[in-house]
């Protein structure tokens, strides 16, 4: 007969904790904490991009804090096992990531091993286990930085993967931390469907999960969380929005390069309805993006779909977790320097889909949603994945 281990997965990008130091920090601490008070699991796994911010240089000390925060906790001191791995060896420009991933276990759980990728077979785990680093070398993660050659045409950025293996009561899994890349422009964005960043996310992502699957290691069920940057189909949803507008398009003067996109109520006194520059994305109605938790946008949320062969996700009955404002007074506005989306995701593979136990019928005891909705957590909003886990035993 097999037992259920209650899990709470959490992916957060906190670059902007670490830009807008202090104040933002707090609040976001008590958002977890409540959250691991209120649904009590027994393994918490936590994945962070962009640890650090953009000044990484200046704040990795504030990073370490941090996690030292967190891991130290009264509120987290049942757990009395410990992993955590944070790549913050930024002068390794050929290596660097900025992903952090920290795993607990409570005290009441016996039958924890993780992986070591040296020997190729799992290991108890006890204690407090810290990796600060470059992680060259650690043997319980697999770290990798998407390799430069495969995108040509972009800024290579400290984006990748992390991937550590468990067996939780005899049910092994991968869990995966996973940073894609960002739309650089919203004009480059709204030139083709699919856009060109979207194919690049693609080819990504199917790196990853081909890594992850491949034959150097048994398959296991994985999860993948992190912020994978999905974005919105902006041309098709621009199209959608401006459908009653006049569009004008405005170019530079000295090349044909666009410079911007303004669309203009015909009537109601010509007003701005959107306005679309490279780091711009100023919409009239942006109500739309909360209401009902964004749920007339999901269907231009296209990017998992070419993977609905291999990954799955709960349904998204959250708003979209990206660009809310930073400012302490305004939680739940957006910024209006991109298109909203859900870029931060919980994806699993369909084998680990088959692992979750759903409950009796109609009562569903799994939750998918945001961390600290009517709190500023930074421009990204943590999303969490809590779930009972079907083990093999005891």
């Amino acid at each position: 007969m097999g037992t259920y281990i209650d899990v709470l997965l959490v992916t957060a990008n906190v670059g902007s904790l670490f830009d807008n130091v202090g104040e933002i920090e707090t609040d976001w601490l008590r958002e977890f904490f409540t959250t691991v008070h209120t649904y009590k699991p027994r393994f918490v796994a936590l994945h962070f991009q962009e640890v650090g911010g953009k000044d990484y240089m200046v704040n990795m000390g504030h990073a370490e804090n941090f996690f030292r925060n967190i891991e130290s906790s009264e509120e987290m001191r049942e757990f009395d096992r410990v992993c955590i791995y944070v790549d913050n060896h930024f002068k390794a420009v050929d290596s660097f990531t900025a992903l952090g991933s920290m795993y607990f276990i409570h005290k009441s759980l016996k039958n924890i091993y993780q992986y070591d990728f040296n020997i190729k077979d799992f290991k108890a785990v006890s204690g407090h286990n810290k990796y600060v680093g470059s992680l060259d070398g650690v043997a319980t993660v697999e770290k990798e930085k998407f390799p430069k050659n495969f995108w040509p045409d972009f800024k290579w950025s400290r984006k990748g993967y992390m991937r550590t293996r468990w067996i939780i009561h005899n049910q092994g899994l991968d869990l995966v931390n996973v940073h894609l890349f960002h739309d650089a422009s919203n004009l480059i964005a709204c030139n083709s469907s699919p856009s060109v960043y979207s194919a690049n996310r693609k080819k990504a992502l199917r790196y990853v999960i081909n890594r992850v699957s491949d034959s150097s290691y048994t398959p296991l069920p994985f999860f993948l969380f992190g912020d994978f940057n999905f974005r919105l189909d902006t041309l098709s949803l621009v199209q959608n929005l401006s459908r009653s507008a006049d569009v004008q398009t405005v170019k530079k003067d000295s090349s044909n390069e666009v410079e911007k996109i303004i669309c203009e109520e015909k009537d109601n006194d010509h007003k701005v309805l959107l306005h679309i520059e490279t780091k711009l994305f100023a919409y009239l109605h942006q109500a739309v993006f909360r209401e009902d938790n964004g749920r007339a946008l999901l269907k231009y949320d296209k990017e998992i779909t070419a993977f609905q062969d291999v990954i799955t996700e709960e349904d998204i009955l959250f708003p979209p977790s990206y660009p809310y404002s930073e400012d302490y007074s305004k939680p739940t506005q957006y910024m209006n320097t991109r298109c909203p989306s859900w870029c931060d995701r919980i994806l699993m593979s369909h084998s680990a889909r088959d692992i979750i136990h759903r409950g009796e019928e109609g009562e569903s005891n799994v939750v998918y949603n945001t961390l600290g909705p009517s709190v500023c957590m930074g421009d990204h909003k943590p999303v969490f994945l809590f779930f009972p886990l079907k083990t093999n035993g005891h």
